[in-house]
């Protein structure tokens, strides 16, 4: 049998023979990020697996998500065509970016604390529910962003974005959880603006003061956040905000609208959308993807990679 054809059995989740079925745990690996945890653990998730029929995945964990891409590789150069990502947004990222345009699949446990991509496709922080969209759900082709050379499927951003996450980061993430994103949000409402010159597909588009750059494949930000209202993670293209809020009362403008109306009516946010996007400024600044805190840099340059990637969701999902 050949493997597109066993894939299709797990898709369906139909009755397999032992042969089969040892052909197709032969192509499960799990990747996991040993310091996340979510409901019973690691051990929870194996005997979740061994219950759905791969009860011998390729097994590799990691203690820092950086070494995930690595382990990645090693995992599809021995066969697997699907992946089970074990972590939080950092982690995923790190696995989405290594199996982009690789012909396998992932399958994410979201096992961090904000998860981002996992809450906007829709897949629960439930092991067993979890384990069975990796199995048994749709295999959904998304694009996905590059920055600076990087993938990102949820959002990168620089300026105030990349600093709510490194201040949410570490221990205030460990004790306050999401909340850690709120905390963080009001501690930085003081960030001065840069000055910014962005090329939307080879047009300039914005020229002037900004305290916050976005780009998003999908709608939802930190906290539960609307930034882009019509998102869509197939569409071949990125969404692209600037904020220019001064202060905090600016600020919290943008924060009510994201809450109770569109983060596009506010005053002092531009959005677009694009397919290559330039970005220069005055003088360095921090960025993130997906919430991985990155370096300063001064000059961008973000793409959209269509159909990049096939991601595990729920049946009839989002």
């Amino acid at each position: 049998m050949s493997r597109v054809a066993v894939m299709d059995l797990a898709r369906r989740g139909s009755a397999r023979p032992t042969a089969t079925r040892d052909l197709l745990m032969s192509h499960v690996a799990v990747i996991a990020h040993s310091g996340k945890t979510l409901d019973g653990g690691l051990l929870e998730l194996r005997k979740t697996l061994e219950e759905g029929g791969v009860s011998n995945p390729q097994w590799r964990e990691v203690t820092k998500s950086r070494f995930a891409p690595q382990q990645v590789e090693q995992a599809l150069e021995a066969g697997a065509e699907l992946i089970f990502a074990w972590g939080g947004d950092g982690m995923v990222q790190r696995c989405v970016d290594a199996i982009a345009n690789s012909g396998a699949t992932i399958a994410i446990i979201p096992a961090g604390t904000a998860n981002l991509l996992a809450r906007n496709l829709g897949i629960p922080r439930k092991i067993s529910e979890a384990v069975a969209i990796g199995l048994n759900g749709e295999r959904r082709q998304l694009d996905m962003g590059r920055m600076n050379g990087e993938r990102f499927a949820v959002m990168a951003g620089l300026g105030f974005d990349a600093r709510v996450i490194r201040t949410a980061d570490g221990k205030m993430k460990r004790v306050l959880g999401r909340g850690a994103y709120v905390w963080a949000a009001t501690t930085n409402m003081r960030i001065k603006p840069f000055v910014a010159k962005i090329d939307i597909d080879g047009n300039r588009w914005y020229d002037g003061e900004a305290s916050c750059i976005l780009f998003g494949n999908v709608g939802k930000a930190f906290a539960g956040l609307k930034v882009f209202d019509d998102a869509q993670a197939d569409d071949g293209l990125l969404e692209v905000g600037v904020a220019s809020a001064d202060g905090i009362l600016q600020w919290s403008r943008i924060f009510a609208r994201s809450k109770f109306s569109h983060t596009s009516k506010s005053p002092f946010v531009h959005m677009t959308k694009g397919r290559s996007i330039d970005v220069k400024l005055r003088g360095k600044v921090r960025y993130e993807l997906d919430g991985g805190e990155r370096t300063r840099e001064k000059r961008f340059r973000i793409e959209v990679e269509p159909a990049a990637v096939s991601i595990c969701v729920p049946a009839n999902g989002n």
